[in-house]
């Protein structure tokens, strides 16, 4: 599923624009399973699959798959329907350089936000 991150994100013009002024690398973990997602000006230049020896980040998002789930369910319930609702439930643990995940907030709702059911392509 997460496969699909870059082609949804940077088929929508919108949110590329928005992410202009972003380019990093981030980890991205659901359960056991973890991904390195590396954005260039708000495109998704690429998504690598894990296990990796040594990832460099510029920080990490850790969640369980059932919280991972919740968030990306078609209704998300309370609490599991915004990024912010689960670091505040204590479900995802955002690690490392929170500045650049803080500066470009919005953004990371709205990219992540694509792997709901029934965003589309």
């Amino acid at each position: 599923m997460i496969e699909k991150l870059q082609q949804r994100v940077n088929n929508d013009a919108g949110l590329v624009r928005r992410g202009r002024y972003l380019s990093t690398t981030f980890l991205l973990e659901v359960g056991r399973t973890s991904w390195l997602i590396t954005i260039f000006e708000g495109r998704i230049v690429s998504v690598t699959s894990g296990p990796f020896v040594m990832p460099s980040s510029s920080f990490a998002l850790r969640a369980s798959e059932d919280d991972w789930s919740k968030f990306w369910s078609e209704r998300p319930p309370p609490g599991s329907n915004d990024l912010l609702a689960l670091v505040k439930r204590r479900a995802l643990k955002a690690e490392g350089n929170l500045q650049i995940f803080m500066a470009h907030l919005r953004y990371f709702k709205e990219a992540l936000g694509k792997l709901r059911e029934g965003a589309g392509a």
